[in-house]
């Protein structure tokens, strides 16, 4: 039988439902988003431990437990994406967390306000950050080589100035408070730093040239984009994220402690940096949230 639309045998085409293109599309894009499984089990979890933990699970005090744990790797891993977009790894950022907070003592100590210390100690885990980046990018040194090094060397500099031991925290007043003290202080720093380098990487230039520089560094060169700089910017920006988290931490806690930190803390902000969507090749991180953003908005307006 001969179709009426189509003159066709055996064939006929059916009129498109109105949308039904752009929301398939927003499907397809949501489903093509590899971090959503990530959510799925994050979700699932959630839903398995509000059924088997009783009123506890759902309470201020827990929510506040979980947030402190995870705000420390969320900073320092922030700044690791940067780093592992460009194709490098930072290993010595974990014993930059740890230096950190006995570099605002030695300040503090010498007669600094407690704030200018802060600062001070998050701009020399900066500086070594950027010496890393030099490094590696001068000497052509392998930044995994260079930054294992950077990692025992820091490892005994700390273990010298703080002596093996830990200190406690001095009262600073409203400093104290900001920077970890206050029991929410630090979510709220790492909430802050993570929309900040989203930012960065998904609107400005220099996230462009990050990508560039890990996904093709020689045709990035050829484009005029100097990788090196690059780079070294990228070691810094994880170098001072991991002293400012070591100060929250301690802060948080109540003391510097020696031992906190280390290779676990560099360990973590890697594995949630790759977690989150960065690719350990470099060159891409995460932009689900932008193709969402775009299928949603392709949807809504057809």
């Amino acid at each position: 039988m001969t179709d009426a639309l189509t003159g066709k045998q055996g064939s006929r085409i059916t009129p498109e439902e109105p949308g039904g293109r752009p929301r398939r599309d927003f499907l397809l894009t949501l489903l093509g988003i590899k971090e959503l499984s990530i959510l799925l089990v994050t979700v699932a979890a959630v839903i398995y431990f509000l059924a088997t933990s009783g009123p506890g699970f759902t309470t201020t005090d827990n929510y506040h437990t979980i947030a402190q744990y995870v705000a420390p790797w969320a900073i320092v891993g922030a700044g690791e994406v940067l780093v592992l977009i460009c194709g490098q790894i930072d290993l010595s950022a974990g014993f930059v967390f740890t230096l950190a907070p006995f570099l605002l003592m030695v300040f503090y100590n010498n007669g600094w306000p407690i704030l200018l210390a802060v600062i001070g100690a998050v701009v020399v885990s900066a500086l070594i950050g950027m010496v890393n980046g030099l490094i590696h990018t001068i000497f052509g040194l392998s930044a995994f080589i260079t930054t294992l090094g950077m990692a025992f060397l820091l490892w005994g500099a700390e273990l010298i100035i703080s002596g093996g031991s830990p200190v406690s925290v001095p009262d600073g007043g409203w400093v104290t408070e900001a920077f970890g003290h206050w029991g929410w202080s630090e979510f709220l720093w790492a909430i802050v730093v993570v929309v900040i380098v989203q930012v960065v990487l998904s609107t400005t230039r220099f996230g462009i040239s990050t990508q560039a520089t890990g996904g093709n560094p020689i045709g990035a060169a050829e484009a005029g984009i100097r990788t090196n700089r690059v780079k070294v910017i990228c070691f810094s920006i994880v170098g001072g994220l991991a002293g400012l988290a070591g100060i929250l931490q301690g802060t948080r806690v109540g003391s510097y402690d020696p031992t906190n930190g280390g290779f676990t803390t560099m360990f973590f902000a890697v594995a949630s940096a790759v977690i989150g969507g960065t690719a350990l090749l470099g060159g891409s991180g995460t932009r689900s949230w932008a193709r969402c953003c775009w299928a949603w908005s392709t949807t809504g307006s057809t």
